[in-house]
Order: structure tokens, then sequence, then C-alpha cells
């Protein structure tokens, strides 16, 4: 389900387009906002609204693309996630927006994906072009690397990434891994890994597993 379209309350029920999953190549343990089994969300379990995915349980790497239900109705959902700490949380950009720089901000990191998102309507049609932009949220090394590597556009590490960063690195190479953070949102610097060593990218014929952080 989704907050994304213009009509505010009119509907939760906006799905993620597959292209999205594909480019980030992972498996989920959980999508606590499922439409329902047998859905695209590539995930390893499901709450449905039957459910009630806010007040369940939330284990592993989690995909939440939450219901809107209202003005805020995004908010509990977004706090959850964010205390969770694990996985990919697709929102609105409304950068103006207090929820925005209270909750979106402690992130660990961003991407702002190219042009306006078209959501899936539940008979499989395609929305048409929202009124404003989506962010994705990353939590955890797996979500960070797939946000990082998978194409959508522009990826921003987080203070959390940049800290835990410059917390190995000696204190003459400071500056360098700031510079490396600019050069992450130019162009997905891993600053966890600048030289590219002991990662893959996912693999673009099948998924990686989500849950190892």
């Amino acid at each position: 389900m989704a907050e994304h379209e213009n009509s505010i309350g009119a509907s939760d029920d906006w799905y993620t387009p597959p292209a999205l999953f594909d480019a980030l190549g992972l498996t989920f343990d959980l999508d606590p906002c499922s439409p329902g089994p047998g859905h695209w969300v590539p995930a390893r379990a499901i709450y449905t609204k039957a459910d009630d995915g806010l007040s369940q349980p939330w284990a592993g790497c989690v995909f939440m693309n939450p219901p809107f239900g209202g003005r805020h109705g995004h908010v509990p959902w977004l706090q959850k996630f964010l205390a969770h700490g694990n996985g990919v949380a697709i929102v609105r950009a409304y950068t103006s927006a207090g929820w925005f720089h209270d909750l979106a901000v402690h992130a660990e990191t961003m991407l702002f994906p190219r042009g306006k998102t078209k959501f899936i309507r539940p008979d499989g049609t395609i929305g048409t072009a929202p009124g404003h932009g989506i962010v994705l949220l990353g939590m955890g090394r797996a979500a960070n690397e797939a946000l990082r590597r998978s194409g959508l556009g522009l990826f921003v590490p987080l203070k959390a990434v940049i800290v835990a960063s410059i917390r190995r690195r000696r204190p003459g190479e400071i500056g360098q891994v700031l510079e490396q953070a600019w050069q992450g949102m130019r162009s997905g610097v891993d600053l966890a890994d600048p030289a590219g060593q002991g990662h893959s990218a996912p693999h673009r014929g099948g998924r990686v597993r989500c849950s190892v952080r």
C-alpha cells in the first residue's frame, strides 16, 4: 500500500512498481503493509491490513510502503521503521514538512529517485505522475548498500553513516571521509568501503538476502 497520490486519504491502495525492486535486488524478510499473499513485493513474510502490521512485531529487513489514511497517517509507521532500524521505507519527499525534519532525516541513507514514481492501482493500471517525488529511506548495511548501487537516483549518506566511517579512521583521514561523503552523493561512493572491496553489486538475475546488516 502507499501514500503517494494527489488526493490525501482517498485511497491507501497504491502499489510500489516492480521495477524498483528489480533495481534494489533484495529479498526482504517482511512487508508489514502488504496488500496480500502473492503480491510482487519480494518478502518472505507479510502483514496485511487485517493483521494491523503497525501493532505486530517486526523482524529482519523490512520493506515499508505505508498506508496514508489521513494527512499524517504515515508518521506512526515511519516512527516504527526508524526504531526497528533495518530495511527500506518509501515516503513523500516533502522536505519542508515538519515530520520530514523530525523523523526522515534520522534514516541512515536516503535515495531520491529521478522523476516522479508512478505507482500501481489494484487493478494493475499505472497511476498518473503524482504532484511530488518520493524518497527511499535506508536503515542497515544491506539496505543502504542496495540503495547506493541501485542507480535509481541521488543517493545521500546521512550523519549516522558518516560518523560510523569517521570512527574507523585515524584523525588525519577525516577530511578524506568528508570528501567521500560528497562524492557519494554525486556518484555513489560507499563510505564503508570506498575502494569497492568486499562488496558485490546486486545480481540483476536474482536477489540477495537483505537481513544481514
